[in-house]
């Protein structure tokens, strides 16, 4: 742990709390041989601010916007967001030797056996909620930091609660009351019925929505004689696996290391397949005033992950229903250490529930050319490999993610460009 001795711990901290004004409280130590944080957000400024996705929130815009700006034995490798205050003494001050002890009692929380509301709103709830989490469900669970749900998860239960009890919430409401009582609380008081309706993604996908794609047929060549010469020069492009994309319409499914990604994908694609294909990306990420000509001819679809999330959802089908193909980065964020960070399901729903097959793309090098945080990319020898494309017949969402992972994951560790 000498790698440790220098640390300014203090530091740390204060330049994790300027850096986000979710993180209300927040203490750096040395847990199983790492630097480890405990975060207590600000749940009243989350609130303000509308967030629904909390965890996410701090993690990408507190913990590692702090780690992108440190060297590697600065870097926070662990962290556990917290619901009550950090232990203090007299003075104000963390009393660091009490820790250990608090983290374990933070954990069982959650698991408490309290009195709980009998009435049929709070049981329906609590029942359904019970498909989407192995969770303990109390009156007391943070609907997220809890119950681990996802933003997939608030489209089922919002779906849920409007076939159900009648009462239509959204995002914003949704982020003023994450605790279990205070929600089923709101849902009594607003309810026009109780009528328990199962809900599937089939039937939520299926739902009528108005969405016109805007196709740019000039986009494609420019990417194709302008763009791709250019990337094959300055990152010694290498791409292989084009005779790999089925005829049908398909869900492109690349690794996700920088923001250079979309772009070189865009002119690496074949050029029958690239004319088809509707790239999804973050509205946060890509709708200003720089990316938003970009993206207005570039067969973007915006979504918008703290709004409006089943009609992203249903916005995503419109390109497959019209045999055109949509390419999704599965893990859903750039990688910050170029290892595959966990894949979400979203692609496996989508592929699943219209029968549509997954093509996995090796994308690698891009991390070196522009990690996150860097403004200019720099010359590195970039690879892409279109993988055989996997059908979802006879496969679960989750079997479907794994499949897909495992793919990229294995063709990765095979090239020169996988670093030990």
């Amino acid at each position: 742990m000498n790698s440790h001795k220098e640390v300014n711990i203090p530091k740390i901290e204060q330049t994790i709390l300027k850096i986000s004004n979710v993180v209300k409280e927040v203490v750096v130590f040395i847990h199983n041989n790492h630097l480890f944080a405990l975060i207590y957000p600000n749940f009243q400024e989350a609130k303000n601010r509308k967030i629904i996705r909390l965890e996410n929130e701090i993690r990408w815009y507190a913990v590692e916007l702090y780690n992108m700006k440190v060297k590697n034995d600065q870097k926070i490798k662990g962290y556990q967001i917290v619901q009550t205050p950090l232990p203090k003494d007299a003075k104000g001050e963390v009393e660091r030797s009490k820790l250990e002890k608090f983290m374990k009692e933070q954990a069982l929380l959650c698991g408490n056996v309290e009195d709980e509301p009998k009435d049929k709103v709070y049981q329906n709830i609590k029942n359904f909620l019970s498909t989407l989490t192995a969770e303990p469900i109390t009156s007391s669970s943070h609907l997220e930091l809890d119950l681990h749900l996802d933003s997939l998860d608030y489209i089922e239960l919002f779906t849920f609660i409007e076939k159900s009890f009648g009462v239509n919430i959204d995002e914003a409401q949704f982020s003023q009351m994450m605790i279990m009582d205070v929600l089923c609380h709101y849902i009594n008081e607003k309810k026009q019925k109780i009528t328990i309706t199962d809900i599937n993604w089939k039937t939520i996908l299926s739902e009528k929505i108005s969405f016109d794609l805007i196709y740019s047929p000039l986009s494609p060549m420019i990417y194709k004689t302008l763009f791709l010469p250019l990337y094959k020069l300055y990152f010694s492009l290498k791409v292989s696996g084009s005779e790999n994309f089925p005829k049908q319409p398909c869900i492109i499914a690349p690794s996700h290391q920088s923001m250079l990604d979309g772009f070189i994908l865009a002119a690496a694609l074949p050029y029958d397949v690239l004319k088809k294909t509707f790239f999804l990306a973050y509205k946060i990420v890509f709708d200003t005033k720089i990316m938003r000509p970009i993206v207005q001819h570039s067969q973007t679809i915006l979504i918008n992950v703290n709004k409006d999330l089943k009609a992203s959802m249903q916005k995503s089908t419109v390109p497959l229903k019209n045999g055109q193909n949509l390419l999704v980065f599965p893990e859903g964020a750039r990688s910050r250490d170029r290892e595959l960070l966990e894949f979400k399901k979203f692609f496996a729903i989508l592929s699943i529930e219209l029968d549509i097959p997954v093509v996995p793309v090796v994308l690698d090098g891009t991390f070196e050319a522009m990690p996150a945080g860097k403004l200019f990319p720099r010359p590195s020898r970039v690879i892409i490999k279109y993988l055989d494309p996997i059908y979802p017949k006879g496969l679960s969402y989750d079997e479907l993610v794994a499949k897909v992972k495992k793919a990229i994951h294995e063709e990765m560790i095979k090239h020169p460009l996988h670093r030990v």
